[in-house]
């Protein structure tokens, strides 16, 4: 099937109470990994190229490549554009095959975030490619500290940027390496009581399989963006087949044994937070 957009899934998801995974994307052998799992599992997937991707693989063969995945997929297959900083590079995103872009205009007023929000939404709308934005910094466990989503913030974008999701910031950190129990469950509710969009929480890796499906069950958190924890379990794999085969050297042997490992990390995250 052809790919679908952010909204398309979300929807569905935040009335029927269960969320969706974003997985991050580095390379040909996760993305196959991951559409193997949804297929297994039969649950749609977010195929998602961040920055680190994006500055390792150009977004015109990303995005063929992921469109490429969608479209043999049975199951729906999001191509989803995260953290662009630039509206060029959503733009861009749009251009080749992306079904969704995230604008990321978190470190921006408000009211910027909002009016440029709106300008790509208005372009991608009209492609028919969801939009995701963000309120708030999520920010990293070595890195930029966070700060908390102000509901009234939350409540005009909501209005008047004309996204389909929000990202939002309430104790979820990215690049976390060991689950930790941060989310502070009043901040979500005090976003959730003056918006209607599906929310979004970035960093998900850091937040327990326990918790992310009470979130998925009992808030309009719909999207969990993963990446870290899967990225765990790609060098775990990789070390391994090296140790046991200290002779291989043939990159696409190498290179294709950590699909296993990865489909099995993600099917048991699609069982914890999606409708199965």
């Amino acid at each position: 099937m052809t790919a679908v957009t952010l909204n398309e899934v979300l929807e569905p998801a935040m009335t029927e109470g269960y969320a969706l995974a974003g997985l991050v994307v580095l390379g040909w052998e996760d993305a196959v990994a991951f559409v193997e799992a949804a297929e297994n599992t039969g649950c749609p997937v977010i195929l998602q190229a961040g920055p680190g991707c994006r500055a390792h693989t150009p977004i015109p063969v990303i995005g063929k490549m992921l469109r490429y995945l969608a479209d043999q997929a049975s199951v729906p297959v999001v191509c989803h554009l995260d953290h662009g900083y630039t509206l060029e590079d959503c733009v861009a995103g749009i251009d080749h095959g992306f079904s969704s872009v995230m604008f990321d205009g978190s470190r921006l007023p408000i009211s910027e975030n909002i009016e440029l929000t709106a300008r790509l939404a208005e372009k991608a709308h009209r492609a028919d490619v969801s939009v995701e934005g963000e309120v708030g910094f999520v920010g990293y466990a070595d890195g930029a500290s966070s700060a908390f989503t102000d509901p009234a913030e939350a409540s005009r974008f909501d209005r008047e940027s004309g996204a389909d999701a929000i990202a939002v910031s309430v104790g979820n950190v990215h690049l976390q390496t060991e689950k930790t129990d941060g989310i502070d469950f009043d901040a979500l509710k005090a976003i959730e009581a003056v918006t209607s969009k599906p929310l979004v929480l970035h960093g998900g890796s850091g937040i327990p399989p326990e918790v992310r499906q009470r979130l998925a069950k009992e808030s309009r958190v719909c999207k969990f963006n993963l990446g870290t924890e899967l990225r765990q379990t790609f060098g775990s794999a990789l070390r391994e087949t090296l140790d046991e085969n200290p002779r291989l050297f043939d990159r696409i042997e190498i290179l294709k044994s950590v699909i296993p490992p990865m489909r099995a990390s993600t099917e048991k995250i699609f069982q914890t937070i999606t409708k199965i």
